[in-house]
């Protein structure tokens, strides 16, 4: 009973939180005086781009406890790591789609080779190689190892693009700046509840897909036993 109330709670909770930020995306948060509204977009790429690395951080704590435990009676933290790299890099896809649609009014084009673009055209290629090499490998176990160890190694892009502002030259704005903020606070909050709308749907999200990958596990044990 939990857990149908979960699977049916974490959806409409997610939508009336998305529906909420949305509101005080267009609503609430003021214009900005030198972009405009294509400000806006802020919320959102900012909003996916937390919840993405989160997602990474998920998958890499995963792959530490499958490799620290062995195979066995590890499945669980395998399907968690899997899932959330799955997920963590439909959320990057979003935060690369919408900087390049922010970018192309302010910097007059849609990408440019800064260093934490760079960095971020590397992580989404690594993490969608990962998910290929989850699909590649024929050994479950083996390609269960082998993606823990990558999805360890992976992670490292994630330091990487948060401190590639601080330790290059970037066009690339700052959030934090002096140690303040640079948003005003009806901008900070509109920004907070982004992040609350976007990592529940994440959760949402994440059990599903591992929801989705416990009935394959099944699927495949029953097969395995009529043979």
């Amino acid at each position: 009973m939990r857990a149908k109330l979960a699977d049916f709670g974490l959806p409409v909770l997610s939508v009336i939180v998305f529906l909420a930020a949305s509101g005080m995306v267009f609503l609430y948060a003021p214009r900005e005086v030198t972009m405009g509204d294509v400000q806006r977009i802020f919320y959102f790429h900012v909003a996916s781009a937390w919840v993405g690395f989160f997602g990474f951080l998920v998958t890499f704590c995963g792959s530490a406890v499958y490799l620290a435990r062995g195979a066995h009676g590890a499945r669980a933290w395998d399907i968690l790591a899997l899932a959330s790299a799955e997920v963590g890099l439909a959320f990057i896809t979003m935060t690369v789609l919408t900087g390049m649609l922010w970018a192309k009014p302010v910097w007059g084009v849609y990408w440019i080779w800064e260093p934490r673009l760079t960095i971020s055209a590397v992580q989404w290629l690594l993490y969608v190689a990962y998910v290929m090499l989850r699909g590649s490998l024929d050994n479950p176990e083996r390609g269960a190892r082998f993606a823990a160890v990558y999805g360890i190694a992976a992670f490292m892009t994630v330091p990487l693009s948060w401190f590639a502002i601080r330790w290059w030259r970037t066009i690339h704005p700052q959030l934090f700046s002096g140690g303040e903020m640079a948003i005003t606070p009806p901008m900070l909050a509109t920004l907070l509840v982004s992040l609350i709308a976007f990592t529940v749907l994440y959760m949402a999200l994440l059990r599903a897909r591992m929801q989705l990958e416990r009935e394959r596990d099944h699927l495949a044990a029953a097969r395995a036993a009529k043979e």
